[in-house]
């Protein structure tokens, strides 16, 4: 899927580093075909972290979807989400609130949707986890699933620096840990 290689690019090199020449080359068309179907670089960017957000919540709902205990499968999410152990790329949506959060409504308010979804998602585990006597009943699930996206999105950045694998293991594990 072309916003897919598009995504991909934008992820990699970030948005202002990232051309038209190198979206419609990774993409395979032409650059007047990127503006034609696309409009312009920010919609196919803002397409591109959309899809992202899509991804993810997928990723999520399949995830949890699954019988079992909740703790590791926590564990898994955030590591995921935070690219821990996969690459040095972190998080699109996190980058992209970096770069342009200060300049672009839009990213933030799609930056800001995927995360509160995250949040829920987090919530309701943890939720599932204390009715199922994983957790503790005493801790409020809205504050942990905050902190733990909190985590994730600190945990990116970590990633994106060169951050160690086994390090950010323990920052996963300590959250987990704490419910």
């Amino acid at each position: 899927m072309a916003v897919d290689k598009a995504m991909d690019l934008f992820w990699l090199q970030g948005y202002a580093a990232t051309t038209p020449q190198e979206l419609a080359g990774e993409m395979g068309i032409g650059k007047g075909s990127l503006y034609n179907t696309f409009g312009s670089k920010h919609a196919l960017f803002l397409r591109a972290l959309r899809r992202y957000s899509e991804m993810r919540l997928e990723y999520l709902a399949d995830l949890f979807a699954a019988p079992g205990p909740m703790r590791p499968r926590l564990g898994v999410a955030m590591t995921a989400l935070a690219g821990v152990g996969e690459h040095r790329r972190g998080c699109v949506m996190v980058n992209a609130a970096a770069e342009l959060g200060t300049t672009d409504d839009e990213v933030n308010r799609i930056a800001d949707e995927l995360f509160t979804q995250i949040e829920g998602v987090f919530e309701r585990a943890i939720e599932h986890g204390q009715e199922s006597g994983e957790f503790d009943k005493n801790r409020r699930a809205d504050i942990a699933a905050r902190q733990m996206l909190a985590s994730v999105i600190g945990l990116s950045v970590l990633v994106k620096s060169g951050g160690q694998p086994e390090i950010c293991a323990t920052v996963v594990e300590g959250c987990v840990d704490g419910l």
